[in-house]
């Protein structure tokens, strides 16, 4: 079956805007790396996806034969520097890594004063050092060719803080530098370096992890200006921007896409009344008018 319903990510886009390039997504084969490599794939890039699981990467591939896309899969501990240059190598050899989106990461909720050292390290080892190791490797090739893009996910707790996510927030913290950092080292190779901070957004993994109990899911809506969740498509639409030529003078930023979650909270919020009185233009009942 040719390509014919196009994945929500990737509408928005030019049909073609990768074509001739491939991508390399780190845990590309559920939720929101997901939906970054069906969009890049349906938009022309060879698209590479890479985690410890092979199983996670069956429908997509499975997709990709019947959509006629270009996917291919890896098993890549992110966490093995030599396991890391040695795809690396491989890949280079058939001609290299054009995309790179460092998506892998590993979350859940914990008081830091009970997390075990072994814990923080495999949390820290995933994102902070896994992000650094592909960056490394696959970035060699993108500087010798003189041209590439690496896009990091990343958390808006890394610079407002949340409890409970201790390790998540200080390795998402690392990875934000670490965008910054290479985004102004490697600019003179023609490498640009963004992120993309998502907010709550629907998925299993998020929700087994991170809003385990009965409620939390809704307690976490009321706290969103635009009251819902986001959807993965909606996330990588953005990530998908920030890979395309149409964000070719965007380097070593940080796209927050929350719903405003991230944003200050008004001590007052209006009632009903206030809100129909405000729309009327008139001071609310019961405040004290001007003279």
């Amino acid at each position: 079956m040719k390509d014919s319903i196009i994945p929500p990510a990737a509408r928005w886009l030019p049909h073609g805007t990768f074509s001739g390039q491939v991508a390399l997504v780190t845990g590309g084969g559920t939720g929101l790396g997901l939906e970054i490599s069906r969009g890049l794939a349906h938009l022309g890039a060879r698209v590479i996806v890479a985690s410890r699981s092979v199983e996670h990467h069956a429908a997509l591939v499975a997709e990709g034969r019947e959509r006629g896309w270009s996917v291919d899969s890896r098993v890549l501990d992110v966490r093995e520097p030599t396991h890391v240059e040695r795809l690396a190598l491989e890949l280079e050899a058939q001609g290299g890594v054009d995309l790179l989106v460092n998506n892998a990461a590993g979350n859940f909720l914990c008081p830091a004063e009970r997390l075990s050292a072994r814990a923080w390290r495999a949390v820290l080892g995933i994102v902070l050092d896994g992000t650094f190791y592909c960056s490394r490797y696959f970035g060699r090739g993108m500087i010798e060719r003189g041209r590439g893009q690496i896009l990091n996910v990343v958390a808006t707790y890394a610079w407002t803080g949340m409890a409970g996510v201790v390790h998540s927030a200080s390795a998402k913290a690392g990875v934000l530098a670490m965008t910054r950092t290479l985004a102004v080292e490697w600019a003179r190779h023609g490498i640009r370096v963004n992120a993309i901070a998502p907010g709550p957004f629907e998925s299993e993994g998020a929700a087994n992890n991170l809003w385990p109990e009965a409620g939390m899911k809704e307690r976490i809506a009321e706290q969103i200006p635009l009251a819902r969740f986001g959807s993965a498509e909606e996330m990588a639409a953005h990530a998908l921007y920030l890979l395309s030529p149409a964000s070719s003078y965007v380097n070593g930023e940080c796209f927050v896409v929350d719903g405003g979650l991230s944003l200050g909270r008004n001590m007052w919020q209006p009632a009903n009344g206030a809100r129909a009185d405000a729309r009327r233009g008139r001071a609310p009942r019961g405040s004290p008018r001007s003279r």
